[in-house]
């Protein structure tokens, strides 16, 4: 099918409204498979890793001195660690890659606002359609990764509003913050409004701005009351703005948003709300999380231990290092709040200039560096002519409550940035 023709498809969902990114192709057509025992594997891998997260808050929530010490998190993002008592997960979206030699390595968790679920499950969706109309692109018996996704997700939530709010059949009225002025993420948002509305529930749109209390105490959203907010609105934007650069300028809206952090945290401590991902991600996003959890590997439970020493790269504190020390060709910085690639400085992919200015221009307590890896390139499993071929795949794989649900690979010639290529991923059975 001709990539016009396929986008058209995409508008049809009324959901992925954006086929291209600067003239470029977001979407590749062509299916990448994987046999079942090795998504199987990738799962675990992304289970146990979450798992990982979760040792780590209970030993934060045993110490909350780390908050100052270690995380060096500022008095409102305290406050939200401390009032969701280390709740941090709903959804987190594990990114995975295997290098030259068969390793897997994950890179960073995304425990606060996981985003590609949209382009994940809907790409997919089509090319399986196109398949069966065409009879071409996945190999018989191929089966969809993603199509448990949508009752996973509402399972969640259901047991979230239950252990929180005390609701018994579900959340009936549901809020989805996400920043109105920004478009990047919309597809996301109308995908859970769609599944939300075809389930009954009455749901409302709006910014942390839009957040108010009924006169009974209900929270809510465009003067609308909500029994659960889903949160995609980043948890280092209700608290302090802080600069990372030292030649950065400060931000023109430095300050938490005091009046809709202190309302939403009031009523949920209150059970009057439940708020979906919890704000302990706050702790879980920042990527000191995956420092301390390499340094202090020791402290975990046997199992852990392994798995942080097979799967986690080495990660240290920029503060904890001297820079200038720091060999170009075998580190990463990168700083704790960023995502999507931001502020991400991939010393072999930069020249010698570029990764001298961020190591001298990096406010150090913000930033992390993490040990580079070799990504083994796309599998020959695409057609050799396809011209992603070489391309380097970030496998992310959805963990909901706990349990893998989904995968979202993208495929870039280098690091992962928004100009990454989103493939159609399907598995099979490797008996032939």
């Amino acid at each position: 099918m001709e990539y016009e023709r396929f986008a058209e498809r995409l508008y049809q969902t009324g959901i992925l409204s954006d086929p291209w990114v600067e003239g470029r192709q977001r979407f590749s057509q062509r299916a990448w498979t994987i046999p079942d025992p090795q998504l199987e594997e990738m799962y675990r891998i992304g289970e146990k890793m979450t798992q990982v997260v979760e040792e780590m808050a209970v030993m934060i929530r045993e110490d909350h001195s780390l908050l100052d010490r270690y995380f060096m998190l500022t008095p409102w993002q305290k406050m939200m660690w401390l009032s969701a008592e280390g709740r941090w997960h709903g959804i987190a979206r594990v990114d995975l890659f295997q290098c030259q030699d068969g390793r897997w390595q994950v890179c960073e968790i995304n425990s606060d606002t996981p985003s590609g679920e949209a382009e994940a499950i809907l790409i997919n969706r089509i090319v399986r359609q196109t398949v069966e109309e065409e009879g071409r692109g996945v190999p018989p018996g191929g089966s969809d990764p993603n199509r448990q996704f949508e009752e996973r997700f509402w399972e969640m939530l259901v047991a979230s509003d239950r252990s929180g709010r005390g609701g018994k059949e579900g959340p009936q009225r549901i809020g989805v913050l996400y920043p109105t002025d920004q478009p990047e993420d919309l597809s996301l948002v109308a995908l859970y409004r769609s599944w939300f509305e075809r389930r009954g529930c009455r749901v409302t749109l709006g910014s942390p701005y839009n957040l108010g209390l009924a006169g009974d105490g209900c929270v809510t959203l465009i003067d609308e009351p909500v029994d659960l907010l889903l949160r995609h609105y980043k948890t280092d934007w209700w608290g302090e703005r802080e600069v990372i650069w030292s030649t950065q300028g400060a931000y023109p809206d430095p300050d938490p948003l005091e009046r809709e952090l202190s309302l939403l945290l009031a009523a949920e401590r209150a059970g009057r709300v439940t708020v979906v991902n919890p704000f302990g991600a706050v702790v879980s996003q920042n990527k000191l999380s995956m420092a301390f959890i390499w340094e202090h590997r020791d402290q975990f439970p046997k199992a852990s231990q392994q798995w942080i020493a097979d799967y986690l790269p080495e990660t240290h504190r920029m503060i904890d290092l001297d820079p200038a020390r720091l060999n170009q060709e075998d580190w990463v910085l990168k700083s704790v709040y960023g995502c999507e690639g931001d502020s991400v400085v991939v010393g072999r992919f930069v020249s010698d200039e570029v990764w001298r200015q961020a190591i001298a221009q990096a406010l150090p307590r913000h930033w992390i560096v993490q040990r580079y890896f070799d990504v083994a390139p796309l599998s020959p499993n695409l057609d050799e002519s396809d011209q992603y071929a070489g391309w380097l795949p970030n496998h992310g794989i959805f963990v909901v409550g706990g349990r893998a649900a989904g995968i979202y690979t993208r495929l870039s010639p280098r690091a992962t940035d928004y100009l990454a290529v989103t493939i159609p991923v399907f598995s099979r059975s490797s008996v032939t």
